[in-house]
């Protein structure tokens, strides 16, 4: 095991800074596992295609904030008497589906929100197996924030090896903040652990010092908390999508600021007015907790870097529902002879939180795409809608759990108005109850603890009991993960071109500058100019 200690009795915020600098001095390939390396990039290809899949898709959202990126696109700027201290000229990104360049804080904004907007990234559980009893916090998170490393690359002429090495920083300090502290359990959003890995790596990227990025933490947390009120109300909108968006924007300019001298409140972790300290408070003036990080060396197992525990989606849906997805499509393909058409009913038993989550009552009739991806009841009315018009066109449902899968994998065209209007998915949404079961609760976070049971026409009752579901890191069958995840890519971008420009990531090591500057503009030119998108929301 090789890991680096940041002790709660120390100033962690420094010492995050440290450890960001000696990360991005070590060796990509004698240090990071290769194992560690592709599992990565297969991560940044999900995300960099749920993003291009989005802005096809032109969202409302998105059009606000491509709109307000595009404002920003203006001439440099003439020097400015004195700002000699600037380490850097302005640094600019160009914005997902237009050739606008624009300063990267705003080219981060957009291009955050497009990989986040249609929530079907990938995503972790703050569970480290190996130290189940001290790394639970069971904070969510999502892999959002590849966008920052993509802008810093274009921005300050990076290259591959370095972009790689930087997401798998970002992967491993916002995933272990997550198994370190809850911030859902204090009603702050989980993304706020994003932007403090943000400011970090961003910063290491700038050659910031570690007092520097010190700063830059403390400012993001003391000026610009996200609370989970975006996540209230009985419908989701377009807040939550963009959260990790607007919270990648202010670590950025934390970091620009820092860098420029503007100093931030020292020793943010154990700052005792800090929300650390507030919710948690600590008689001995320490951080709530300790955290412990990957420690990249020659005898670094891929078990020591939090990559290793991180989920990928395989459709659209939330990741909380894909016990009860796994549970029902695997009933549909194993069990001889079981037809959609003769199931009458679904009980769902489930853990907490995802009972709070995806199952409270505004989810049985969702009226926007958000609340509809977050609602339980609404995703297996859909499978089931889905599964009964196969079986009406005449297509077999008579083959493996990988194969139906791929069949009936939810899409965004299953969350379009039309879909939502359905008059067969509400009647479907109507056969579904789901109930909290407390003895589940206790194999969360480190599985998705799901047991669904299916009452048949002809008075049957069919059980399936799932732990770690398809997509999950625990799931054995990797192949079949990677068969479904490049289904995904291809059926959500719709475009072999797109999708041949995405899977070049799986070469983002070995891109020299010229080629990591190619394949970056290669994203931007992958989907319509912005002047020719389609109208808002439309498919």
């Amino acid at each position: 095991m090789s890991r680096t200690l940041l002790a709660r009795e120390a100033n962690q915020a420094r010492l995050l800074a440290a450890y960001a600098q000696e990360f991005m001095g070590r060796s990509l390939a004698a240090d990071i596992p290769r194992a560690v390396q592709e599992r990565t990039k297969l991560f940044l290809m999900d995300s960099l295609a749920c993003g291009l899949s989005a802005v096809k898709r032109n969202y409302p959202s998105l059009q606000v904030l491509q709109e307000e990126a595009l404002a920003y696109t203006l001439a440099p700027p003439a020097p400015i008497p004195g700002y000699t201290k600037l380490p850097w000229s302005v640094p600019t990104a160009t914005v997902l589906g237009t050739t606008a360049v624009v300063p990267l804080e705003k080219a981060v904004l957009f291009n955050c929100a497009a990989v986040r907007e249609l929530d079907a990234n990938g995503t972790v559980f703050g569970f480290d197996p190996r130290h189940p009893t001290d790394r639970n916090a069971g904070e969510f998170g999502h892999n959002d924030f590849y966008p920052v490393v993509l802008a810093s690359a274009e921005a300050h002429q990076l290259d591959g090896e370095t972009a790689l090495k930087a997401m798998i920083l970002h992967d491993e300090i916002r995933g272990r903040l997550c198994e370190s502290f809850s911030l859902q359990s204090h009603r702050i959003d989980h993304v706020l652990h994003g932007g403090i890995a943000t400011c970090a790596v961003y910063g290491a990227l700038l050659d910031c010092t570690e007092k520097q990025i010190e700063s830059a933490i403390s400012l993001l947390v003391s000026h610009y908390v996200p609370w989970r009120s975006i996540r209230a109300g009985h419908q989701l909108n377009d807040s939550k999508g963009c959260s990790a968006a607007f919270t990648t924007e202010m670590a950025v300019q934390s970091v620009h600021r820092a860098a420029l001298g503007f100093e931030g409140p020292a020793d943010i972790f154990r700052n005792p007015a800090s929300l650390f300290r507030v919710f948690e408070p600590q008689s001995d003036g320490q951080s709530p907790f300790d955290l412990f990080l990957a420690d990249p060396s020659p005898t670094a197992t891929p078990e020591d870097f939090a990559i290793t525990n991180m989920h990928f989606k395989l459709g659209l849906y939330e990741h909380q529902s894909a016990g009860a997805v796994h549970a029902l499509l695997a009933l549909l393909a194993e069990e001889p002879g079981l037809q959609a058409s003769a199931i009458r009913g679904i009980t769902v038993a489930i853990y907490d939180p995802a009972y709070g989550i995806i199952c409270d009552p505004a989810k049985w009739a969702p009226t926007t795409r958000q609340s509809a991806d977050h609602s339980l009841p609404y995703i297996l009315a859909r499978l089931l809608v889905k599964a009964r018009a196969a079986e009406r066109a005449g297509q077999s449902t008579d083959h493996d759990l990988v194969g139906l899968w791929e069949d009936l994998m939810l899409t965004p065209e299953d969350y379009n108005a039309e879909a939502l209007e359905d008059y067969a998915t509400r009647e479907c949404i109507s056969q579904v109850r789901v109930e909290h079961d407390p003895a589940l609760d206790a194999h969360y976070p480190a599985g998705i603890p799901t047991r669904v049971i299916v009452d048949l026409a002809d008075g049957r009752q069919l059980t399936r009991t799932v732990h770690a579901p398809l997509g999950h890191a625990a799931y054995p069958d990797e192949a079949a993960c990677l068969r479904l995840l490049t289904h995904k890519m291809k059926t959500f971008l719709d475009d072999p071109d797109t999708l041949e420009r995405v899977q070049r990531a799986a070469r983002l090591e070995e891109l020299q500058l010229e080629d990591m500057h190619t394949f970056v503009a290669d994203l931007q030119a992958s989907i319509p100019d912005v002047n020719d998108a389609q109208e808002p929301g439309s498919v």
